[in-house]
């Protein structure tokens, strides 16, 4: 998996090539590979409204979405096979008085 690089770097180096400075010349001195810098550009064109697409912050919001999703998953599965072992045939809800 890539490092992640800090918010800070990604906005100076995309105001770099906002500037008038040539993208792969700026990604050679920072050190990163040209398509990610290009993915930067793109991404803050996006978040900016230039440019069509799924801003940062909702990914961020989808992202912990889907990972509470997969916890809740995770914690129904343990408590079906715990009702499995304990011989229930369906787990009762939480509260249930039945």
């Amino acid at each position: 998996m890539p490092r992640p690089y800090p918010p800070e770097f990604r906005a100076r180096a995309v105001a770099l090539v906002r500037a008038g400075k040539q993208a792969k010349q700026t990604a050679v001195e920072l050190g990163i590979h040209p398509v990610t810098l290009s993915n930067w550009i793109r991404q803050d064109d996006i978040d900016n409204g230039r440019r069509p697409g799924v801003p940062t912050s909702e990914s961020a919001e989808l992202r912990e979405a889907r990972r509470r999703i997969r916890d809740l998953e995770t914690e129904l599965l343990i408590v079906r096979q715990a009702a499995k072992f304990l011989g229930e045939e369906r787990p009762r809800p939480k509260d249930s008085s039945r």
